[in-house]
């Protein structure tokens, strides 16, 4: 459907007035400012997404890291979109808002330079039961070579063996094109599953979220906690993930996953060039760009593309890594850019970020200029302020002492 001027303009003032009257889990108001900035920009604070609200679904139990709560998205999407919209991530993670969209009936769009996104997300979109898991692995071999590089320092030998076959077996179907969901599905649990920090995952503990730290960096774990790894009964624990991934799925989750994944498109380009989206037919756009050098996305996820048959070092290259301030600006105003291009008449815009390096930056400071630079009109900040148990603290004061400390979300229209 067309979107005309004076629609969009009806759609901003009925956001606006949603949040003035939104009232938190608790029952408080939401705190409504102006900015101190020229424009005279609106910052909502309160506490709009939080556990006390209502489960995410067990399917975003995917490890990852720098990834946002499943609630925001769905906040957004609950507030922005309707039914068969089309909602984009640029970069798209793990997945969370593709697979947020997909259970609340939207289309989606979703867009990583790291292949290794979609291997992550798309299988989602085509659950299978368990059983049919376990039958799959079943007729897979479990014995097999050492890996070309060292891995004992994180496997058993016997351990090593199985995910060596697994991984011969997935990518002999995939290049000869005869894998289906399942095997895809099974990809995609091993490939979550290979590293972590319990007895869940094949590999001796190590750090989380689910990270591949250097050999020799797991040489000094080991060392320091005197732990040699044990033997992980591999495919058991693909049906355990699989038994845990799907638990909450509703029938109406699992049609809606389908539907949203028969015409889901995934890309792997570069954020600031998607040419494969036609102009105006994104309705709204919900996304947590990289944080300047905060997360080594290259070194993190070594591993996973090992296992993947990727190429890590050149997916390393083409995966931005803005180290200053003018560096992030100029990537990420180009992706806007592309943004204000694909987004429709109407349609909007949530882009999360946050303070970085000891809360000396405050990005939603370089962002909003970057949106109107390209045509957007900034509706204002949303700030979600969530109260901890064991510190008393507010999400966005003192959380942490380093990292991301903050999830502001800045929200543009166009009009």
């Amino acid at each position: 459907m067309i979107q005309t001027k004076g629609m969009s303009l009806k759609k901003s003032i009925a956001f606006h007035e949603y949040l003035t009257g939104y009232e938190d889990p608790s029952g408080k108001p939401i705190h409504k400012e102006a900015t101190a900035s020229p424009r005279g920009l609106t910052r909502y604070t309160g506490e709009f997404w939080t556990s006390r609200q209502r489960q995410a679904s067990s399917l975003h139990e995917i490890s990852y890291r720098a990834c946002f709560k499943p609630q925001l998205p769905r906040f957004f999407i609950n507030l922005l979109t309707h039914e068969r919209d089309i909602v984009y991530d640029p970069f798209g993670g793990r997945g969370t808002t593709a697979i947020e969209a997909g259970l609340l009936g939207r289309r989606v769009f979703a867009n990583d330079a790291n292949p290794l996104s979609r291997i992550l997300t798309e299988p989602r979109f085509f659950p299978p039961c368990a059983e049919d898991v376990a039958i799959r692995l079943a007729i897979i071999p479990r014995d097999g070579n050492r890996a070309e590089c060292d891995l004992s320092m994180f496997y058993h030998p016997d351990t090593e063996q199985e995910i060596v076959a697994l991984r011969r077996y997935l990518l002999e179907k995939k290049e000869d094109g005869t894998d289906d969901a399942i095997d895809r599905w099974i990809g995609m649990v091993a490939t979550n599953r290979l590293t972590g920090h319990s007895s869940g995952f094949f590999s001796v503990y190590t750090l989380p979220p689910n990270q591949a730290v250097s050999q020799k960096s797991q040489e000094r774990i080991n060392r320091k906690r005197c732990q040699v790894p044990e033997y992980r009964d591999t495919h058991r624990l693909i049906v355990r993930k699989t038994k845990s991934l799907i638990s909450g799925l509703t029938s109406a989750d699992i049609t809606n996953l389908h539907s949203a994944g028969a015409d889901a498109r995934f890309f792997t380009d570069d954020a600031r060039r998607t040419s494969g989206i036609v102009s105006e037919t994104v309705q709204l756009t919900v996304t947590s760009p990289p944080f300047l050098d905060v997360v080594q996305y290259r070194e993190d996820n070594w591993l996973r593309c090992w296992f993947c048959g990727l190429d890590g070092d050149a997916i390393g290259q083409t995966i931005t890594m803005a180290r200053t301030i003018k560096d992030w600006e100029s990537v990420m105003g180009a992706v806007f850019m592309e943004l204000f291009r694909i987004t429709s008449p109407g349609g909007f815009v949530a882009f999360e970020v946050g303070e970085v390096r000891k809360k000396t930056v405050r990005l939603e400071e370089q962002v909003i200029p970057l949106g109107i630079a390209a045509g957007f009109t900034c509706e204002g900040i949303i700030i979600n302020q969530q109260s901890f148990s064991k510190t008393s603290n507010i999400w966005g004061i003192d959380n942490n002492q380093s990292g991301t400390n903050t999830n502001r979300i800045v929200v543009f229209s166009k009009q």
